[in-house]
């Protein structure tokens, strides 16, 4: 197969995680007789120094041209008073517009290797196996009027936060399709006892379940969900739930495992004719760029990122499956970054990649 990625490190620690993903990304590609081709683009910070955009034409061109997209990480404290079109965020917000993407899915899930670093007691956390599927186009991040006017005590920010029964049934149809290969239980997590916007999400959600006899429909207000994520996460199989709701939770559940670092994930959209999806992939962390540079933050988020664009963009599932048993490999060697409790002196960035590459033989 040739598979063209486009890859986008960012800022930060992104450089760095990207760098051993798309070493990882080059190993499968030599082991399983595929072309590979990659380009690279600027998005976030970097970006902006180099064109004074977050996200330049020639990366929207590169999007479109290439089969799926690797991100490593966006975001610069320099940044953190610029206004909200000069800010890295506004990239990664484009980059997801302008590839169409409205699906999140982020797995979260326990490594016997690595109970002893989560913040949860062990039984509560051994045998954690969730996805959390968070829609990524509506919702207040995107919804108009939006701003901030006036000036002194008058002066007043504004977003209005808004969803179509288009892009509520179309998430709900992502999610339920998921829970079918699971466990059978989509948990949808929304605010209906105070806003209208949910109310009209669980409506249109209980009215797609009934295309799906086969899977159990829960339903939990956000601030239960919250705390329910700490009190038995093992409840959960496909957790449903809109923009914000999604961001919030996903960062939550990401800790479960141990750490922020470990885990990937995938926005996805259209389907292609051969059943592919198009993909934008990354970690669930930031740029860290307080470690940046330092050749140890942890690359195995970024790596499972490739497992999951091989898996939903190019439908190579024997490929995924090598890259996932390198991860558990790794982890159960001890071999790993600071942030995972390493049995001896910790790996560095590039060790770990290495070790990812060699186990895939």
């Amino acid at each position: 197969m040739k598979m063209s990625v486009l890859v986008l490190p960012g800022d930060g620690i992104g450089t760095e995680v990207t760098r051993e993903a798309v070493r990882v990304l080059e190993r499968v590609a030599t082991k399983f007789g595929h072309d590979l081709v990659l380009t690279e683009g600027l998005l976030g910070g970097i970006a902006i120094h180099k064109t004074g955009k977050p996200m330049p034409e020639e990366t929207e061109e590169l999007a479109h041209e290439a089969d799926a997209t690797l991100l490593g990480a966006v975001g610069l404290p320099e940044f953190d008073d610029a206004p909200p079109q000069l800010r890295p965020e506004k990239g990664l917000l484009g980059i997801r517009k302008t590839l169409g993407v409205y699906a999140n899915l982020r797995p979260v899930r326990s490594f016997k290797s690595l109970l002893d670093s989560s913040p949860l007691k062990n039984e509560r956390v051994d045998g954690v196996d969730m996805i959390i599927v968070r829609e990524l186009n509506g919702g207040l991040y995107y919804g108009l009027p939006r701003g901030v006017e006036g000036e002194g005590l008058e002066e007043r920010g504004t977003n209005t936060m808004t969803y179509t029964r288009a892009e509520i049934q179309r998430i709900t149809r992502m999610a339920f399709g998921l829970a079918r290969n699971r466990r059978k239980r989509v948990t949808s997590v929304d605010k209906s006892n105070v806003l209208e916007t949910s109310q009209l999400w669980r409506k249109v959600v209980n009215e797609v379940a009934a295309e799906y006899p086969d899977v159990q429909l829960d339903h939990l207000l956000v601030d239960n969900a919250a705390m329910q994520l700490i009190l038995n996460p093992k409840q959960f199989d496909v957790m449903l739930t809109e923009n914000m709701f999604g961001d919030i939770l996903s960062d939550e559940g990401s800790v479960l495992s141990g750490s922020i670092g470990m885990l990937p994930s995938a926005s996805i959209g259209a389907q292609r004719p051969n059943g592919a999806f198009v993909g934008l992939y990354e970690p669930v962390h930031g740029s860290a760029p307080d470690i940046a540079g330092q050749n140890k933050a942890n690359p195995l988020g970024a790596i499972g990122s490739v497992a999951a664009m091989l898996e939903y963009s190019f439908q190579l599932i024997d490929e995924a499956t090598a890259v996932n048993r390198a991860i558990d490999a790794v982890l159960d060697s001890g071999h790993v970054t600071a942030d995972l409790r390493p049995k001896g002196a910790p790996a560095s960035t590039s060790d770990v990649g290495t070790a990812i590459c060699d186990a895939i033989g």
